[in-house]
Order: C-alpha cells, then structure tokens, then sequence
C-alpha cells in the first residue's frame, strides 16, 4: 500500500510524490546513479510532507530512487523504488538569425544524452514551439520584421531541461507583392504595395533565357519602369525590401512577357469566288495569337488565330476594304499594322428584263454595277447548248426556238475578278407540236394514248369524240388514259401540247380508235349430262368471240364461241367452280363477265368392301368420295332391306336375312346437298347357322351329333373342341348328322355346327354347344 511517483525532472532536479503511510513518522529517500560509481543522495522528510525535490543531480542519469516509511523508533514500516532518468543539460545557444521573414534559425551545440530539443520563439504573451532532432533548427510560422526571444531546451526519455539563456533576434522584412504589366513592346512595368518597416526596394530584370544583361534598379518608391527592352520576349524579375540597417528581406520573383511588335509583311489575298480575303504575315516574336480587321467605313470585319494567317469571310462586293494586323500575346497587343488595301469583285447585275421583240429573237438587258468594268452574258437552253454575249453596255440580242426554256445569268467583271451569280431567269417559247401518236384499247372503256414528247410541252390534252359525245384528259405525260368510254365503239382521238408561259400550240395529230368489246353477261348454266355443262349468255357485241372460263382447285376449263352458248365438257366430280366469260375482237379483249358457282355432283367411292360380323349383321366401308359429306348405303333383296345414313365411310347394317341376294348401292351427297348414286356388285349373305342341334353318345368313345339343317343343298361341318383334343365330321350328302369316334372320354368339348362355303371356309358365329 506504499507507492511513488515522478510529476517533473529537468537536468539536476527529479520531484517525487508519494502515498501516506499509516504509523509513519517521517520518509526518507535515497537517489543512487545506477552508472555512476559513488554518486548518489539522502534526504528526509517529515511524516506530514507528502512530496519533496531531489537536487544537484547529475544531468542525462539514470537514479534508482528508493522511499522508506519509518517509525518514531527508527524501524523501516514500508518501502518502494522506482527508476528515473534526469534531463539532458541545457543548451548554449551559438547564434539565432533570419533569412526568411516568416521563420528564424537558430544554433547551438549539442548536448549528451539529447534525442532532440525543442526551440522556442516568444513575442509578448505569444509563443511559437518546434520539435527538431539537432542543430540547425528552424522555427517557422513567424511575423515579419518581429523582434523574438529565442530559448532552447534539450529533451530525452527522462523529459525536458530548463530553458537556455534566451538570444533575441528579430525576423526578415517581407517580400513586395508586385503587380507587373507591359504597356508597350519593349517595356514593363512594376509597382507594389508598401512593406512594413521597409527602407527601400531593389528590382533587377533579366531575360529569362539568359541572354543579355540585367538590369537593377534601387528605389523608395513602390513603381517603376524598365524600358528599351526586346519585344515578346519573356523577363524574369526578383524584388526585395531593405530595412534602415540595409539588411534584405524575402525576395519576390515575377515571370513576365513584353508585349508583341506588329507583325511584318502583310500580305492581302482576295478569294473572289468565296467574297473572303486570306491575309498571311511573317510571324511576331512572342505573340500567341493575332487578328486581322478589314473595315470599309462603319463596316468591320474581324478573323482572330495563332497561325500566320487568316481567312476574313463575309466580304461585301463592289467595296473596298483596308486591312490591318494586331499581334497579341499575354502581357497585351501591339500596334495595328498599316492599312493595306483590298477591292473586291463587283455585285451581281440586278434589273434583269426580258422580252421577245419579236418571234425567234430575245433582248436582255440590266442596270449597271459599281467597279463593274464590263459584263458578260450567259444564255443557256434546257437542251445544254449555251451561247454568250460580251459587251460593255447594258443589253444583249439572242436567237431563240420554239418549245425551249432559255436560262439567262449576267455576270459583272473588274481586275478582282467575276461577280457572284445573281438571279438566274428563265424564258420558255411556245411548245411544239406532239407527234408520233399511237392509240391502243386496254379495256372495254379504257384507250391508252402515247405520242413523242413534244419540246416546250408542261402538258398535254387529249380528247376523244365519238359514240355522240367526247371525253377528255389532261397531264404533263406524253400518255394519257381515256377511261369512261363506251365499250365497242369508234372514236377520233386528237392532241394538244400546252405550256403556261406561252398558251397551246395546234392540234397536230389526230387517229381513229375503237374501243374493246363488251362484257358478256352470263345468263344460266345447265347441266347437260354428267360432266357437261352448257353455259348461256348475252350477246351484245358485233364480230366478237366468246371464252368461258370455269376456274377451280382442280384447274380450269374452258369452252368458245361465237355465239351466245357453249359446252364445258369433262369436268371432274366433287369439284367448285367459278365461271366466267370475256368477249373478244381486233380492238382488244373486254372485262371478264360477273363470276357464277358451279359444284359438280360429288364422286362415288371406288372401293366397297362387306364382311358379315354375325348372321344378321353386316359391317360396310368405302373409299373416301371427293366432294361428299355423308353417304346413304343400301342393301336391298325380295326380303327386304337395311340402310344406313352416316358422315362416316363405314357403318353396321342389321337385319340381314341369311342366305339371301342383296342388291347394293350408294349415294354421296355433298355439303349443299347435290347426289351422286352409286352402284356396286352384289352381295349374298352367308348360309342360315343349322338349328336343334343335339349329340348322342355312341358307346364308350363315340358321338354322333345331329341338327336340322334349313337348306338341304348347303353342306355343314361339325368341330368339337377339348383340351385333350379337336376333332371334326361332315356328314355324308343329304344327311344332318356325323359321327365322330375314338374320343378321349372325361372331357368337356364345345361343339359348333356351321355351315360351310363354296371355298371351304366355315363360319364361327353359329351357336356353340357344351358337351361333357
């Protein structure tokens, strides 16, 4: 429960502090150097002192330092000890002094025993630290032209010394913040604002290649110029304040560029065809960029770039124009470059008129243009041929043709060269006539009309008259169709080319056509025989032949005539058809006739197979018949008949009379009801089964079995069926019964009597009879 601690060492002192132990009467401490032989220090303490000061101790030291509670009696009641290091001594400064007015520097030499040392910078209440590792050490975050007390303190693990003998020294002025211009190509200018207890201002400026000598000037003004310097060119320049003791302060450095000379060598380039001028000069030392401006009275045009030349659009024409370029770089502009001028090329004439004075001769003429020395004129056809007329006055005579537009341009020259294209005009003479005119018939009421394009034509009428009336078109084609004519008909057919600068010309072809004939109407369609058909229709054409025309999935057929009827003959079962008939003739063939239906009777199945299931009941089927729904089956004798009606191609038939003759047939009828009736080879059902059949047991292996037999002329079989064995009789002609011999005894037979066919096949649907 006794302990001690360490609050402070410096280099000779180490203060304790120590717990209170109950019953003691005083403390003592004890501080021996654990690497040094013979040094070491005692003190005491009352029992009310708590802490205490261990003094002339030896610097950078580690003490072990032992406390011990003691009784009134002398006797040690507790003790504890610790290990303690002393501070490094403290510090002699050498020298403290400022190059920088915002930091000082400071030297001393070094002390044993020292990991590093803290330097200390007090102005007023106001103080500055910083931690350095050994000497020079640098103390920054200063105020210029400030006057500090400069202390040092040497530090281990132990802790920190004293503070060393103060030294004072005062920080450097501040640097000048200039403010730096070039007002003209070879000057530069520098001002700032005053520094704090500054004396005076040095400024030197060089070239900031090297080249050249500097130039330095002391002054105690915050301005001034340098100039005779080279244009362009990059300077370097440094600046400083002085204080009354002439010491420097911080320096300022300052990159700056003297402005650009103007360019030399202007050279003026009109692009006459574009109206712009291209200007080229000989490069500037130093400038980054130029601009180029060509006025014409209140009108300027500008063009800025970094190359040596310059392309100004927008030039007006029939104007002159004066030319000048600035150089500029980042320290401003040079003087503008004297004036050179440039004369454009003249403006396009305007006023253009036209007239045809007379038929085959125009007459152009225009106002007249400004530095517009003479004019040409260009007179152009749509057919390419091109003619001109070089005058310079202010008209010009052409030849013309009829059905051409002539385009016609008038174009001002001077020494800068042609003017800009005006406004084109164009004069178009009166068509010529259409020729070459061809009529063909593409339809009962429809007359296609062709002809060769007529030169000067934008377009065309046709009229047709004929059938006491006449029908007309109109179109910029060199064809027109006349529909809405009467069918089988003549007309006259005429043509007008027309142009809407200069009226119609003549009708200049004429030609008769007749239009195709008429469309028959179909009036019934008869059935003739069983793949024949007779079409009848109206007739209403002079000299025309007839086609009809049934057209289905299984092809088309087709009959003709020159009357009003003809016969579709071979047409296929169970098939649609749609009919139709055209008229024809030398004008041409008319529109097909309003379409009829025509279903032919569906086809009869081409096979029919009958097998008897029972004695009354007889199982048909058939082939599919093209064109049939449902079918209708018939077997019919003297006895009577059974039918059936079904949508299938099979059905039961019951009822049937053993041992009879039937008749068969069949009908197929199709989904709008017409019937085909078919009829098929006949059928006879099977012999009547025998009844009362009866066996007799015949001694110990024998049985005869006995029946009544309905026709005497069929010949019968009897089977008898067991698991030991089968066996079969026929009696002899003319009798009912048979016997049967040597039969395994024990047994349970199934006994069938059958009757049996002319091919030898028995039937097995007869009764069966157990026997045992």
């Amino acid at each position: 429960g006794f302990s001690m601690s360490v609050y402070d060492v410096t280099s000779r002192s180490i203060y304790l502090r120590w717990s209170k132990f109950s019953g003691a009467f005083s403390y003592r401490v004890t501080a021996t150097a654990v690497n040094t032989v013979g040094h070491s220090l005692l003190a005491h303490f009352s029992d009310v002192t708590l802490k205490g000061t261990l003094t002339s101790l030896i610097p950078s030291t580690i003490y072990a330092i032992q406390a011990e509670a003691i009784d009134k009696n002398g006797i040690t009641l507790a003790e504890t000890q610790i290990m303690q290091s002393t501070a490094p001594d403290i510090p002699i400064i050498d020298q403290a002094y400022s190059k920088l007015s915002n930091s000082i520097t400071v030297e001393w030499r070094a002390v044993p025993g020292a990991t590093a040392y803290l330097l200390t910078a007090q102005d007023g209440e106001s103080f500055i630290e910083t931690v350095v590792t050994d000497s020079p050490g640098t103390v920054t975050g200063l105020k210029p032209s400030t006057s500090y007390r400069i202390t040092v303190r040497s530090i281990n693990a132990g802790g920190r010394s004293q503070p060393s003998p103060f030294r004072k020294a005062k920080t450097v002025l501040a640097a000048p913040v200039l403010s730096v211009s070039s007002p003209s190509c070879d000057s530069i200018a520098v001002s700032w604002k005053a520094v704090y207890m500054a004396a005076g201002f040095s400024v030197s400026l060089m070239r900031s290649d090297g080249l050249g000598r500097m130039l330095k000037e002391n002054t105690t003004n915050t301005s001034l110029i340098f100039t005779n310097l080279d244009p362009g060119t990059l300077y370097t320049i440094k600046a400083y304040a002085w204080n009354v003791n002439g010491i420097p302060g911080d320096d300022f450095t300052y990159n700056q560029r003297t402005s650009p000379n103007a360019p030399a060598d202007v050279q003026v380039a009109l692009n006459s065809g574009a109206l712009r001028a291209v200007v080229s000069w000989m490069p500037a030392e130093g400038a980054l960029t130029y601009s180029v401006t060509a006025s014409s009275g209140l009108l300027k045009l500008k063009c800025n770039t970094s190359s040596v030349s310059c392309v100004v659009p927008s030039l007006q024409c029939s104007s002159e124009y004066y030319v000048s370029v600035t150089a500029y770089n980042d320290a401003g502009s040079s003087k503008p470059t004297d004036a050179v001028s440039l004369k454009t090329i003249p403006c396009a004439p305007v006023n253009i008129s036209l007239e045809e004075d007379e038929p085959g001769h125009l007459l152009v003429s225009w106002s007249s243009v400004s530095f517009g020395h003479y004019y040409v004129v260009f007179v152009k056809s749509d057919d390419g041929l091109e003619v001109h007329c070089n005058t310079s006055h202010t008209q010009c005579h052409f030849q013309s043709d009829c059905g051409f537009t002539y385009f016609i341009s008038v174009f001002a020259y001077n020494s800068a060269g042609q003017s800009p294209l005006g406004d084109v005009f164009n004069y178009t003479t009166a068509p010529c006539c259409p020729s070459d005119l061809r009529a063909v018939a593409v339809a009962a009421d429809t007359v296609q009309v062709s002809w060769a394009p007529s030169r000067g034509a934008e377009l065309y009428e046709t009229r047709a008259a004929g059938g006491g009336g006449a029908v007309r078109c109109s179109g910029p084609a060199a064809t027109c169709a006349l529909s809405a004519l009467r069918c089988g008909t003549r007309y006259r057919l005429t043509v007008c080319a027309l142009s809407e600068a200069r009226a119609t010309s003549a009708a200049c072809a004429s030609e008769d056509v007749a239009t195709a004939p008429c469309s028959p109407e179909i009036k019934n369609i008869s059935k003739e025989a069983l793949s024949v058909i007779s079409v009848h229709w109206q007739s209403n054409n002079e000299e025309a032949t007839y086609v009809v025309t049934a057209r289905g999935e299984a092809g088309p057929w087709h009959c003709t005539s020159s009357g009003n009827s003809c016969t579709l003959i071979n047409l296929p079962c169970g098939s649609a058809f749609s009919v139709s008939a055209i008229a024809r003739s030398a004008a041409g063939q008319s529109l097909p006739s309003y379409s009829v239906p025509l279903e032919t009777a569906p086809c009869c199945p081409d096979d029919l197979t009958l097998t008897q299931v029972t004695q009354s009941v007889t199982n048909i089927s058939w082939s599919v018949g093209t064109g049939a729904q449902t079918y209708i089956v018939t077997l019919e004798s003297a006895k009577g008949q059974a039918k059936c009606h079904t949508l299938q191609n099979f059905c039961l038939l019951g009822c049937i009379t053993c041992g009879t003759n039937y008749t068969v047939s069949l009908k197929a009828i199709s989904e709008t009801g017409l019937t085909s009736s078919c009829t098929y080879q006949g059928y006879s059902s099977s012999a009547c089964c025998p009844s009362g059949v009866k066996l007799y047991r015949l001694g110990s292996s024998g049985i005869r079995v006995y029946w009544r037999a309905p026709d005497e002329a069929v010949a019968y079989c009897a089977d008898l069926q067991g698991s030991k064995g089968n066996f079969t009789c026929s009696p002899s002609s003319g009798l009912s019964h048979c016997d049967i011999t040597h039969i395994p005894c024990g047994d349970v037979y199934t006994v069938l009597v059958a009757p049996v066919t002319d091919k030898g096949l028995k039937h097995t649907f007869c009764p069966k009879k157990i026997y045992s």
